[in-house]
C-alpha cells in the first residue's frame, strides 16, 4: 500500500508539471518591488565579480552564483547596474521552445541595455539543456543549469515559461508569464 501511494503521488507530480507546460495561465499582475528570499548558494565555481561592481552596489537579488549549461561559472553580481530578464524554462516544455524566439528577439534588440538570462530546470538534464539552447538559438545569452532548483527557489518560481524581471536597482518589477508583445514592451520600457 505504501509503495502504491508513493507511485500515485509521483505520477500526479509528473502530470501536474506536464499540464502546466501546456496550460495557458493568465499573466499575473506586476509584483511590487521586492527582494527575493535568500537561498543557499549553488556549489558551482564562482567567477570573480567585476572590479567596477562593489559589494554594496549589488542588490540582494543578484547575489547568487550558478553554472551555465555549457559548464562555465556564472556570478549574477556581474549583472548589477542594468535591468535583468530571468527566463525560467525546461528543455522538455513545448511552450518554452515556442517562447525562445521572442526571448532571442528581445536580447538582440535590447542586449546592450538589458541583461537576458535563461534559467533551465525542472529535470531537464544537462544534455537536453544544451540541445534546447542550440536548437532554439538562445546561446547568445547566458543560460543557467539549475536542475537542482536553487535559482528557481530563490525567486519562488514553480513553473516553467515564466519571467522574473528586475529593474536597474535589482528590484523585482514583474513575475509571471509574458506573451511576446508584453515581453517586448516591458524590456523596451526598462531599456529606455
Amino acid at each position: 500500500m505504501k509503495h502504491r501511494t508513493v507511485r500515485l503521488v509521483a505520477a500526479a507530480a509528473v502530470i501536474g508539471s506536464l499540464a502546466a507546460c501546456g496550460a495557458e495561465p493568465a499573466a499575473p499582475p506586476a509584483v511590487p518591488a521586492q527582494s527575493p528570499q535568500a537561498a543557499s548558494q549553488p556549489s558551482a565555481p564562482v567567477s570573480p565579480s567585476p572590479a567596477s561592481t562593489s559589494e554594496a552596489a549589488v542588490a540582494q537579488s543578484l547575489r547568487f552564483t550558478a553554472t551555465t549549461v555549457d559548464g562555465k561559472p556564472f556570478d549574477a553580481a556581474a549583472l548589477a547596474g542594468k535591468p535583468v530578464v530571468l527566463w525560467f524554462w525546461a528543455a522538455w516544455c513545448p511552450k518554452c521552445r515556442a517562447k525562445a524566439a521572442d526571448v532571442v528577439a528581445v536580447q538582440r534588440s535590447h542586449g546592450d541595455a538589458v541583461h537576458v538570462v535563461g534559467v533551465a530546470g525542472l529535470g531537464s538534464g544537462k544534455d537536453a539543456m544544451r540541445r534546447f539552447a542550440a536548437d532554439t538559438g538562445i546561446t547568445a545569452f547566458a543560460n543557467l543549469d539549475d536542475d537542482r532548483g536553487d535559482v528557481w527557489r530563490r525567486f519562488d518560481v514553480t513553473t516553467q515559461e515564466y519571467f522574473v524581471v528586475l529593474d536597474r536597482a535589482g528590484n523585482i518589477v514583474h513575475r509571471g508569464t509574458l506573451n511576446g508583445q508584453q515581453l517586448r514592451e516591458r524590456v523596451a520600457a526598462l531599456a529606455a
